[in-house]
């Protein structure tokens, strides 16, 4: 794929341009490092294993500036990568790598411990078990990647032929309802599509003359995946990595880097609309920014712009578009606040009625999509393909909203059932699943609340005791679910206890009674 993704002919410089640096370690890789790095360690899995073209390397690994050699190493070997959250315990991690099938797992050291256990669940021999960034086992039993390289200096091994519109690039997991993520499986062609569709979506406003990204949304989810990685080494742009969010550090590196642009998300926006330490530095050389995976108020762009004259504009997609498919033109920030923007090139997109018929401009609907960046299905779920792909290729987002008369998107609701905490889903039959084998919770029931002072959902268990209801009680359960979770997944709104869950006659959790319900209640947080 990497190829398919080098910079214009007529840019020179181009394999001499920083792609990705470390704004900690000054580490960088250049265009002409990241190709060679990539086919080194692509043709090193040919050498080293008995590798198969469709074989999968997952990566459970925080940024690492050697996440894009690593990914198109694989694609060179005719492999698929599929990128774990790093906060997984080991069961979530073990559930993705059988699942998927992952033949290697590519990991750091701080997370050798959880991707040893994993490993070792799923029979994948440890000596797949390979390291990046800038420690090394320090036991010398764990092969760093670089040792991987080291072995592919055969000739005989060649860069494997894809079919780009059948062969997966991608194996990335989207939680769904029923309380397993789902593999959605991403091919070389929607990826590319989707690459080219954002760059256009921007419209010229970037450049790689002038412009440098800060990156700080994680690699192993399709936002960072795309926008990031794809993204700056199609366009040239210089992409300054952070291993994960913090928000001093954020301000420090946009201040000392001259950072232009970065992607965003809502918690992040409520930051730099208040927190006091963003007032220590001077961030004007910023000149957009773009926030995605959650909506995002009136109120919160507006109070960045009037602190720091800095525009925000929206964009939207899922982890079944590659993601992006819609996003706000640059010179209608401000004029259509709210809006999730405009539909990107070379998709149709439509408004469906609950009866499957489409609705005019200005009526509420379930939103459909259809283009070159649509995934190919759930991956060992013919069912639940078939259930959000039509025979026409649309793809069922599950989202709510309209259309106005200026071709304006707008999302007010969700039909899928999901939390999204700061961008992270959180399947709330997964929480539930593991809530009812409390020896103390006789039914449960997990929802999303928004919580002002985050700018974002939190989940809360409403929980039918078998025992008495006391705040300790509660803060018990509280902790003894957070301790089995990604950090993600904790139950950050807490519990309230309840006599009865609301259900429909056929047993379905009427979760909008819940968070009606929630309206009224205080905002009392969890302890954590």
């Amino acid at each position: 794929m990497a190829v398919r993704l080098i910079p214009r002919a007529d840019r020179q410089a181009a394999t001499r341009l920083v792609i990705y640096f470390d704004p900690y370690t000054s580490r960088s890789y250049t265009y002409a490092d990241v190709k060679t790095t990539a086919s080194t360690f692509g043709a090193g899995l040919k050498a080293l294993w008995d590798w198969q073209k469709g074989d999968v390397v997952a990566l459970y690994s925080p940024n690492c500036i050697d996440t894009p050699a690593i990914t198109w190493g694989c694609h060179w070997a005719g492999g698929i990568l599929s990128p774990a959250n790093p906060g997984y315990t080991v069961d979530e991690l073990a559930f993705q790598l059988k699942d998927s099938g992952a033949k290697a797992l590519v990991t750091q050291l701080p997370f050798l411990e959880n991707a040893i256990a994993a490993a070792e669940k799923v029979k994948i021999p440890l000596d797949r078990v390979v390291l990046i960034g800038d420690q090394r086992d320090p036991n010398g039993k764990f092969k760093h990647f670089t040792s991987i390289q080291n072995i592919s200096r055969s000739a005989r091994y060649r860069r494997t032929k894809v079919k780009p519109n059948d062969d997966l690039a991608f194996l990335v997991y989207s939680s769904g309802t029923t309380g397993h993520p789902k593999g959605v499986m991403l091919t070389h062609r929607n990826i590319v599509a989707n690459t080219m569709m954002i760059k256009a979506g921007e419209s010229g406003n970037l450049s790689w003359e002038k412009d440098r990204l800060l990156a700080f949304l994680p690699f192993f989810h399709i936002y960072g995946l795309t926008c990031l990685i794809h993204q700056s080494l199609y366009s040239g742009f210089q992409l300054v990595v952070m291993p994960k969010f913090d928000l001093e550090d954020f301000c420090r590196i946009i201040q000392e880097h001259k950072v232009t642009f970065a992607y965003v998300v809502p918690p992040v926006v409520l930051l730099l609309s208040k927190h006091p330490v963003v007032s220590k530095y001077d961030l004007s050389t910023v000149r957009m920014m773009n926030s995605g995976a959650a909506p995002l108020t009136k109120e919160l762009v507006e109070a960045v712009h009037n602190r720091l004259k800095i525009p925000v504009k929206q964009g939207y997609g899922l982890s079944e578009t590659s993601p992006t498919t819609h996003t706000q033109p640059w010179e209608h920030w401000n004029k259509t606040i709210g809006s999730v923007g405009t539909l990107l090139p070379y998709q149709t997109a439509k408004y469906m009625s609950p009866e499957e018929k489409e609705v005019a401009p200005g009526e509420i609907g379930e939103l459909w999509i259809k283009g070159p960046n649509v995934f190919k299905g759930y991956l060992n779920n013919p069912e639940g393909t078939a259930h959000a792909l039509t025979p026409e290729g649309y793809f069922k987002t599950g989202d709510i909203g309209y259309q106005d008369k200026d071709g304006n998107f707008f999302i007010t609701d969700r039909v899928k059932e999901l939390i999204k905490y700061k961008g992270f889903q959180v399947p709330p039959a997964e929480l539930e699943g593991i809530l009812i084998s409390h020896d103390n919770i006789n039914d449960v029931a997990v929802v999303g609340i928004y919580n002002p002072e985050q700018a974002t959902e939190v989940p809360r268990a409403y929980v039918v005791p078998s025992k008495g209801k006391t705040d300790t009680h509660a803060q018990e359960i509280v902790e003894w679910l957070n301790a089995k979770v990604a950090n993600h997944k904790k139950l950050r709104g807490g519990v309230r206890f309840v006599e009865e869950i609301p259900k429909s006659v056929s047993g379905k959790i009427l979760r909008r009674v819940l968070k009606d319900k929630a309206t009224g209640e205080p905002n009392v947080k969890a302890k954590l």
